[in-house]
């Protein structure tokens, strides 16, 4: 792909922004990451340098606070962050919450949470899955209330990243109860601060908190947080997976994990001496990612293509869900491959894992064991074994394909 006199002055403009802006320290964390969310520090401190500059959501119309943007520019942009080491930002407002407001809220809801969301003033955080209601969804029995002005809410959500540190969250509700499931629902924005909710920690395996239990108890919340009509949250729901799933662009960042990972093949070494990078099974497995990664991105230029005017991603978003995060976990497997036995250490203080590590204490006398780039090699690898369970998991995706693009 090659690209115009005016893409390519724009490609330049950002690299100048990302050169002035994008600290060192900033990028050397960002390498550390372990998680595809960013410390929440370092997400919040970015997002106000990019909100500055009117970058904090180029998805979004104009007129709230986007940028008229080609689908190319918003390739390209996308590429120069992933190039440069440039954090995430939480998807869960701009990505998700926002783009919800945006096709269903009210003026009034646009008007008072968009400008909160850009700034970083409202950090969101979505409360959907609940024991026994994770895939099947559909089964949430978090209920709402009617009362007056109010819904009453009482129910549990888990699995909730980021509620330890977040004001807001948008919730599935169960407004009533029908004969169809994915009738009854609603969807809901919530203060956290509303008296009756509580966040309790859930930590992984590897020792860090990102993920909450919420627990709501006789929440009242206004009616007129209640985006579209009571009762048929489903189809908002649907409508915010759809950017959840395939509304952004994920391989520049699979294109800079791939470069990266051809640069540990050839600096390590196995104990004959052999370079890992000079194994042709592992060269045909470089070239094989390498293939379907460019294949990912002619579908993304689409889907970016189709929302510039105007339209939702659809189904295509159960394909590049499907395909992307099978590809990021192909990746983390050739990392893993690629770290040789450093990958097996546990260094927690040398990461980036997207929350604090509760109880952990590094021993005086240790320092780094390994190469940079090993550090991450296997708690990515664990970490993305979630990746096709989130936002619905593979096999749901399949079933939304079949029926909905094959007619099965």
């Amino acid at each position: 792909m090659s690209w115009s006199p005016a893409e390519r002055a724009f490609r330049d403009e950002v690299r100048a922004f990302l050169d002035a802006e994008l600290t060192a320290e900033m990028r050397a964390v960002t390498r550390r990451m372990t998680s595809v969310y960013a410390p929440h520090e370092l997400g919040m401190a970015w997002q106000a340098i990019l909100h500055a500059r009117g970058w904090a959501a180029p998805a979004w119309p104009v007129e709230y606070g986007g940028c008229d943007w080609t689908p190319a520019q918003r390739y390209i942009f996308a590429s120069e962050f992933a190039e440069a080491g440039a954090p995430p930002l939480s998807p869960m407002g701009i990505g998700m919450c926002g783009p919800v407001l945006i096709g269903h809220g009210t003026a009034e809801q646009r008007a008072h949470y968009l400008p909160r969301m850009l700034s970083g003033e409202h950090h969101w955080c979505q409360g959907y899955s609940e024991p026994g209601s994770g895939s099947d969804l559909a089964s949430l029995r978090m209920s709402a209330i009617d009362d007056g002005e109010h819904l009453v809410c009482n129910g549990h959500k888990l699995w909730t990243t980021h509620a330890n540190v977040s004001n807001w969250i948008f919730c599935l509700v169960r407004t009533s109860e029908e004969a169809i499931p994915q009738r009854g629902i609603t969807f809901l924005l919530i203060n956290m601060a509303t008296p009756g909710v509580e966040v309790r920690p859930i930590f992984m395996l590897s020792g860090e908190h990102i993920q909450n239990d919420v627990f709501f108890t006789d929440v009242r919340v206004p009616k007129a947080n209640v985006v579209g009509r009571i009762g048929e949250g489903w189809t908002v729901a649907k409508y915010l997976m759809e950017f959840e799933r395939g509304g952004g662009v994920s391989t520049p960042g699979l294109k800079a994990r791939l470069k990266r990972i051809e640069t540990m093949a050839k600096a390590e070494a196995s104990g004959d001496g052999v370079r890992l990078i000079d194994d042709t099974k592992f060269r045909a497995r470089l070239a094989d990612a390498a293939i379907r990664i460019d294949a990912l991105a002619a579908a993304e230029l689409q889907v970016l293509a189709n929302l510039s005017h105007g339209e939702a991603p659809g189904p295509r978003a159960s394909m590049m869900k499907t395909v992307g995060t099978e590809l990021s976990q192909h990746l983390t497997e050739l990392a893993l491959q690629a770290a040789h036995g450093y990958g097996g250490l546990y260094q927690p203080h040398l990461a980036a894992p997207g929350g604090p590590v509760p109880g952990w204490t590094a021993p005086e006398s240790q320092g780094q064991i390994g190469p940079d780039h090993s550090l991450t090699a296997a708690a990515k690898y664990f970490n993305d074994r979630a990746g096709s369970i989130y936002a619905g998991t593979n096999e749901i995706q399949r079933n939304i394909m079949a029926k909905a693009v094959l007619g099965l």
